[in-house]
């Protein structure tokens, strides 16, 4: 096991070199900036008021874990008042551990709510061998959780998509669909009747795991997504850690254009009025410098140039 992560006696295990105080100082700066990201997602977007009542969607993996935990904490500190609702689909995958869900929520002794719904075979009888089966599992799972909502009366869905999950489709939709479109921290479902929301936009997927890891999170791998290794997905997720390691920082600013967007210097005709706009000769600190040098330009004077001498 990880040394980070607790032993049977609930004793820290500590690292060659890295003393037990050492850990849980940065277990607990772990923990603090996972609490300030999520709250600052969720001040940034509105994604919870007074009164909600969240359903908090728990797959069995470490994002969701993480996010019905620091979602736990922050409810205990919130100056508003709202309910959480654990919910998880138990999609009937072969050697699916049924046990261990219902064994981790009882314990922290929260309201939750186990959806039994075999969409393992449908996905496996519609979608052939060696194919991605995410896009149709995924439709299917969302339906069941809206009914579940409902029927629970939950008014906001929360996700466990993380910061990373958010890049990778954004350069999904770019490189594959030809799109400028990512996964937004909040949005209403396509029926029109939920708002879903994901307040870990901000947290990096780093951070989740390390958590999941000083948590001791009782994981619950998937057969089906999980099990598909040449995932387009995966391709990204590999670029942008290589990217990480080579470059830093670069990861960062990629998403931060995602909230810094200029319209006018795209090319969405239907986003951005190009066919009417007019040079009515005011000034506009908007606007751009025609013949500016480019974000990334290089130097006025190349190697083997001669620079004119002023008149």
């Amino acid at each position: 096991m990880n040394a980070v992560m607790e032993n049977l006696a609930g004793a820290p295990v500590a690292p060659a070199g890295k003393s037990a105080e050492k850990i849980a100082l940065e277990n607990n700066k772990l923990h603090k900036r996972l609490c300030r990201l999520v709250g600052q997602a969720i001040g940034d977007f509105n994604m919870i008021e007074d009164g909600d009542k969240v359903m908090v969607c728990l797959s069995g993996g470490k994002d969701s874990y993480a996010l019905l935990d620091i979602l736990m904490t922050l409810r205990e500190r919130a100056p508003i008042n709202f309910e959480i609702v654990a919910v998880n689909l138990d999609q009937k995958q072969p050697n699916f551990p049924a046990d261990i869900l219902p064994a981790y929520l009882d314990k922290l002794g929260i309201p939750y709510h186990i959806e039994n719904q075999d969409t393992y075979s449908i996905v496996k009888r519609l979608i052939p061998e060696g194919k991605t089966t995410c896009s149709l599992c995924s439709r299917l799972r969302r339906g069941i959780l809206y009914r579940v909502a409902d029927e629970l009366g939950c008014n906001k869905i929360a996700l466990g998509h993380h910061r990373d999950d958010i890049l990778e489709t954004f350069f999904l939709n770019m490189f594959f669909g030809g799109k400028l479109k990512g996964m937004p921290a909040k949005l209403v479902s396509d029926d029109g009747k939920h708002m879903v929301i994901r307040p870990m936009a901000y947290v990096k997927e780093v951070d989740t795991e390390r958590y999941a890891e000083v948590k001791g999170f009782p994981i619950i791998p998937c057969d089906l997504c999980g099990s598909q290794e040449n995932l387009q997905r995966k391709q990204i997720k590999n670029l942008m850690r290589e990217w990480d390691k080579k470059h830093p920082g670069r990861v960062d600013n990629i998403f931060s254009s995602l909230s810094t967007v200029v319209p006018s210097h795209l090319m969405d005709r239907d986003l951005f009025g190009f066919k009417d706009i007019k040079a009515d000769g005011q000034a506009n600190p908007l606007g751009d410098i025609a013949f500016d040098e480019e974000p990334c330009s290089t130097p006025s004077t190349l190697p083997g140039t001669i620079p004119l001498q002023p008149l």
